[in-house]
């Protein structure tokens, strides 16, 4: 699969297919500079070879180290502002310059306001940046979604980087989210994430209604990168066609 088949510059709702696999990098040193160019080239080769999308979050600093990649590449967060006086904020002018894709907003770990994601989403939709929206609760993917982000990945906090996946701990929070997400803005995609550590994971999330997963340890932390990323794509396309069939 070329990249122009995951990549399509015209419209920021089209630069990637579904499912998707997005890993995020977080701040782990495992991932840094050249680390992330070697997951990066792993996760190419196989992304090409399988046609699933899979995309990266690399530190802000490795951003323009990978953007030679045919995969898309998100940022980790932005910031609601314009350019100007703006001391140690993320613009997403600077984010889209650099070769991002799209970006994550509102994860556990770097939690904002309602407002401030408001906001941080109009910017994107403005210089054509995906967005990606973490959500701990179904209500709260309701309040996000009027907001109309491209994406909204629901993860509870609680199950994040425990290795024990919200679609077997909480397989309902997964079906019920995506189906009440979509009443408020069916054009929103939902992600599922905390947790995913194994193939299995990724289909399960998918039967359940869910267009991927967002993931960072379970690849990141995993001894073989190459063997992970290709059972996480193959339990994807499983799952694509399986529902190609029903």
């Amino acid at each position: 699969m070329s990249f122009i088949n995951c990549v399509n510059v015209s419209m920021a709702s089209n630069l990637i297919n579904y499912p998707l696999i997005l890993v995020n990098l977080k701040s782990y040193s495992e991932t840094m500079g050249t680390k992330a160019e070697e997951l990066a080239e792993i996760t190419q080769h196989i992304s090409s070879d399988t046609g699933i999308c899979i995309g990266l979050a690399p530190q802000f600093t490795d951003i323009q180290r990978l953007k030679r990649f045919e995969i898309p590449i998100f940022s980790q967060h932005i910031d609601g502002i314009f350019p100007g006086a703006h001391t140690g904020h993320i613009l997403a002018e600077a984010l889209k310059s650099s070769g991002s894709a799209g970006t994550i907003l509102n994860h556990s770990e770097r939690r904002m306001l309602l407002s401030d994601v408001e906001s941080a989403l109009n910017r994107a939709k403005e210089v054509g940046l995906i967005s990606v929206v973490c959500v701990n609760t179904t209500s709260v993917g309701m309040a996000v979604a009027a907001f109309d982000p491209d994406i909204i990945a629901i993860e509870p906090p609680e199950l994040i980087g425990t290795g024990i996946a919200v679609s077997k701990a909480k397989p309902e929070i997964i079906s019920e989210s995506v189906d009440a997400i979509k009443r408020i803005n069916k054009n929103v995609t939902v992600l599922c994430g905390a947790g995913i550590t194994c193939g299995d994971d990724v289909f399960s999330a998918i039967k359940l209604g869910s267009s991927g997963v967002l993931v960072a340890s379970g690849i990141v932390k995993a001894s073989n990168w190459e063997k992970i990323l290709q059972e996480f794509a193959d339990a994807a396309l499983k799952a694509k066609k399986d529902e190609g069939t029903q």
